[in-house]
């Protein structure tokens, strides 16, 4: 069996392996094979593995095939590499989400660490070690804003249980901090965290965004709620450039990078709808549509004069004053 064959035949078998075990288009899927290379994935997996049970789906009348957990256990042992990647999570969620959130990574940590056989675990742990000190660890260079435990635990639960949530909130333009009923329906992460919530006491509101760290309280109430129909959390946050929501309308907008800032400009995605353009001359074109132009701004700033906007109108009127040309480097 060449070293491929036997990649697949185990991410199959540790897929049989769980509690809905695994049925031929599944494998066709994992796999990218057609139908007929599942079939004989399945027959190998037979072959090696006589616990191999196979079973009818109620729900589509498909056959699904099941392998017991302990008949894989010795294989699943984690690697160096996994381990580090996740410890790399914990360190980079420190710096971006809740403590709720980092907490439950380190318990998974912890737990996974528990389950390797004591003959294995040590030797794993030391390349860890040593794949971290390799890497520097992950951190993120740069202010940041500061989460409080109490808070992020009261929108973690919230969010689970669909529960109101009051919260002491003072906007950027609020003298003071004023209490307000919302409807917790995600949490969007970046340089800041923003709640997004509807305000249930504001007649007719729709999807708004609270800053985490302008959150002063929060407490989860008795109360449930109905999610809004339809909503998705991820089509939410692609009408928006960032995290921060402005209410201005979605915009078409256009970037030209200059010749020599196209190469840099080429290793971002800007906006998951974005379409690129190499012009004549080496500039490239950057388009899509969404909302959020103080943050475009924002951005658009540490590119100096090495980015013109072509549109929106609105847009253009923000950026030409600040295009600087005195930068010693582009993002």
């Amino acid at each position: 069996m060449s070293y491929r064959n036997a990649i697949d035949l185990l991410t199959i078998a540790a897929h049989a392996a769980s509690a809905r075990g695994i049925s031929l288009d599944e494998i066709s899927e994992i796999l990218e094979r057609d139908y007929r290379t599942s079939q004989r994935v399945i027959a190998a997996l037979r072959e090696r593995f006589p616990e191999l049970d196979h079973f009818r789906d109620e729900e589509s009348g498909k056959t699904r095939w099941r392998l017991p957990n302990k008949a894989i256990a010795p294989l699943l042992v984690p690697t160096a590499e996994e381990l580090a990647a996740l410890t790399l999570a914990e360190e980079m969620l420190t710096n971006g989400a809740g403590a709720d959130q980092v907490q439950a990574l380190r318990s998974l940590h912890a737990k996974i660490l528990a389950l390797i056989p004591s003959e294995r675990s040590r030797k794993i742990e030391a390349d860890e070690e040593a794949l971290l000190v390799a890497l520097g660890h992950a951190t993120r260079p740069g202010p940041r804003p500061v989460g409080r435990e109490t808070i992020d635990l009261a929108i973690s639960t919230a969010l689970k249980g669909t529960s109101r949530l009051r919260i002491r909130y003072r906007g950027w333009k609020d003298a003071i901090s004023r209490e307000r009923i919302v409807a917790p329906h995600g949490l969007l992460l970046g340089a800041r965290r923003y709640l997004v919530a509807v305000d249930l006491e504001k007649v007719g509101g729709g999807i708004q965004h609270f800053r985490v760290d302008a959150i002063e309280e929060a407490v989860v109430l008795p109360e449930s709620f109905v999610r809004r129909s339809g909503f998705d959390l991820d089509t939410h946050a692609e009408r928006c450039f960032g995290s921060y929501q402005q209410e201005d309308g979605i915009h078409d907008v256009a970037w030209r990078f200059a010749a020599h800032a196209a190469s840099r400009a080429e290793g971002f995605l800007f906006h998951p709808s974005q379409i690129v353009e190499h012009e004549p001359g080496g500039s490239l074109l950057v388009r899509f549509r969404a909302s959020g132009l103080l943050e475009m701004c924002w951005h658009l700033y540490m590119w100096g004069d090495a980015v013109e906007v072509i549109s929106p109108p609105e847009l253009m009127s923000m950026v030409n004053a600040y295009r600087r040309s005195d930068f010693a480097s582009m993002p």
